[in-house]
């Protein structure tokens, strides 16, 4: 795998999510996350593990969509947990992840909350 910039604030993990999704860049995408990370999609299931992540990246950005860059909210801290969340552009409610400061001091996600989905009812 290429050396990818590291996030070294938890703010710059959504900058590099829009940059390497816009590039197509699955392993990229992967690469933001913990080993072990659980991603909330397809709406409704859970995948977990980066290579699953990846391969459901790479089928994703295959379509070639395109991300808008979004204003994160304020971050939350608590030692070497953050919450990081931004509204979306695209009116799905809120998206939110914990990440986790890595030895190297950089920062990687462990839980990723891409949209919120209203319970049914």
């Amino acid at each position: 795998m290429p050396e990818y910039e590291k996030a070294m604030r938890p703010e710059d993990i959504t900058r590099l999510f829009v940059e390497r999704s816009n590039a197509g860049d699955a392993d990229g995408v992967a690469a933001l996350y913990e080993e072990d990370a659980v991603l909330a999609y397809p709406p409704g299931s859970q995948t977990v593990g980066r290579e699953a992540i990846r391969a459901l990246w790479a089928k994703v950005l295959a379509g070639g969509p395109r991300f808008e860059p979004e204003t994160p909210l304020p971050t939350l801290l608590s030692g070497d947990l953050a919450l990081t969340s931004t509204p979306p552009k695209d009116g799905s409610g809120a998206r939110a992840q914990v990440v986790r400061r890595q030895p190297d001091g950089s920062w990687l996600r462990v839980l990723d909350q891409p949209e919120f989905v209203s319970p049914a009812g």
